[in-house]
């Protein structure tokens, strides 16, 4: 009842923000912007391009896979800072106004504070994510080629799971950072960092989150998923849990202090 009562208050102030609405919109614009503009590109050049009389250009359209991929990599870039931005205010801002002592006045558990919080936000951003690249697929599958409602929902499906570490991680930040700008910076350096380790260690750490991308780009390719998919979620998880975990004993340590 208690987890309940957090998490409604936290679906209600996302949608008292347009939270539920503009997210879903932006993202929708970052997954169908880059095919779209791959199709209409030879076009564009046609009117405004200021071509040569007698010059050619060629353009070559790209494959299906290619057209998905570059709306799974918007999100994975432009999407990714989108998260941090809504998420980085979830703990601290509360901490910083007093409103984090006045909740905690109560018999309200850490955990029920930072998982309803969390789940809240998740629930937002799993949709925006869902919809928008649904949009994308559709859009693609109209001018590129056919891709499988199977294989985008699986596609999807694993890279929620890769924004549910991003999500932990700004959790993480949050408990112990009053500072919403601090704690935005801290977390897109945190996964700036584990995207470049992961590319220069790709042929040793298989098992990284932040691969989740590569292998859902070959998944395209194949329409195979490789096993690492797997451990890389399964990755992703762990550190999800960790990140919680570390946030909720954060809180603990300063509602003693």
């Amino acid at each position: 009842m208690q987890w309940q009562t957090i998490f409604k208050k936290e679906l209600t102030e996302h949608w008292r923000s347009f939270k539920w609405i503009w997210v879903p919109i932006v993202f929708i614009i970052f997954a169908i912007m880059d095919p779209l503009t791959m199709y209409y590109f030879p076009i564009i050049m046609d009117t405004v391009g200021n071509v040569p009389e007698g010059a050619t250009m060629d353009f070559p359209t790209p494959s299906v896979a290619e057209a998905m991929i570059m709306s799974f990599s918007q999100l994975g870039m432009l999407g990714v800072l989108i998260a941090v931005v809504v998420s980085m205010g979830l703990v601290s801002k509360e901490v910083k106004s007093g409103v984090y002592e006045l909740v905690l006045s109560k018999p309200v558990s850490f955990t029920n504070y930072i998982t309803a919080k969390y789940v809240a936000i998740l629930m937002l951003i799993a949709f925006s994510l869902a919809v928008s690249l649904l949009v994308g697929w559709y859009y693609v599958n109209i001018l590129f080629g056919t891709i499988s409602f199977i294989q985008i929902t699986i596609s999807i499906l694993f890279f929620i799971v890769y924004f549910m570490m991003i999500l932990g991680i700004v959790m993480l930040f949050n408990s112990f950072l009053k500072s919403q700008g601090l704690v935005a910076f801290l977390s897109i350096i945190t996964v700036v960092a584990l995207n470049v380790i992961s590319s220069i260690y790709s042929h040793v750490i298989t098992w990284s989150p932040t691969l989740i991308s590569d292998y859902i780009n070959v998944y395209f390719y194949s329409g195979q998923l490789e096993t690492e998919i797997w451990f890389s979620s399964v990755s992703a998880v762990a550190i999800t849990v960790i990140c919680l975990i570390t946030a909720t004993i954060t809180l603990k340590n300063k509602a003693i202090d």
